[in-house]
């Protein structure tokens, strides 16, 4: 397994992740399953965000306390990165947001940009990258190609099911990207949707279809 994939393995994700799987859990559950994982996700890609000493009065006397130095830029690639966003913020509440609109088309065989912004001067920040599945791959590189035109700093890529098939693309491309996940057993079918996955994790969310 490459060094950069951190598949985070615990009873209570397997748990959740089985009830994301059945197509029998509601919309607002399956959003509240999505959040739930995120903010583990979250944990995990930030334990070693860089840390300063801030002196602070308690009730009782004056104290160094630590603070997150550098709040990372939270990236959702659209629509289905949304469904992470929140539940992210929320565990970083200090961190500024941005969105990715970009679909891979199958009649042109690539990947279609609809939508771009991201906070102003994201130079050297790092970035966390949020899209619950990683099928093909092509969304991800392109998302990826993106950000670092505008010389973003450490890309982590947040997934919460990945196929090996993606998962060597995108360190094709890009590896120094580093990828948190809960499994990459995933297959891909003709179409390219992961299999046994999850769905189509947009529709699922907003009850699109």
């Amino acid at each position: 397994m490459n060094s950069n994939i951190k598949i985070i393995d615990h009873v209570i994700l397997k748990h959740k992740l089985g009830l994301l799987r059945d197509k029998e859990t509601s919309s607002h559950e399956f959003r509240n399953l999505m959040g739930e994982i995120s903010e583990i996700l979250a944990y995990e890609a930030t334990a070693d965000l860089p840390m300063q000493q801030v002196q602070i009065e308690t009730q009782l006397s004056k104290t160094q306390i630590e603070k997150i130095a550098a709040p990372p830029i939270v990236v959702s690639i659209m629509r289905a990165g949304n469904g992470m966003l929140s539940a992210v913020l929320k565990m970083l509440p200090f961190a500024s947001a941005g969105h990715i609109g970009i679909y891979r088309d199958k009649f042109i065989n690539n990947t279609v940009e609809y939508y771009f912004k991201i906070p102003a001067k994201p130079e050297n920040k790092k970035v966390l990258l949020l899209d619950p599945l990683l099928a093909t791959g092509d969304t991800a590189i392109a998302s990826v190609d993106r950000l670092k035109q505008y010389k973003v700093g450490e890309i982590r890529f947040l997934t919460i099911l990945a196929s090996q098939h993606g998962l060597k693309r995108l360190h094709h491309f890009h590896p120094d990207v580093k990828i948190y996940t809960l499994s990459v057993n995933e297959e891909l079918n003709e179409q390219g949707y992961l299999v046994p996955g999850l769905g189509d994790a947009g529709d699922r969310l907003f009850q699109s279809k």
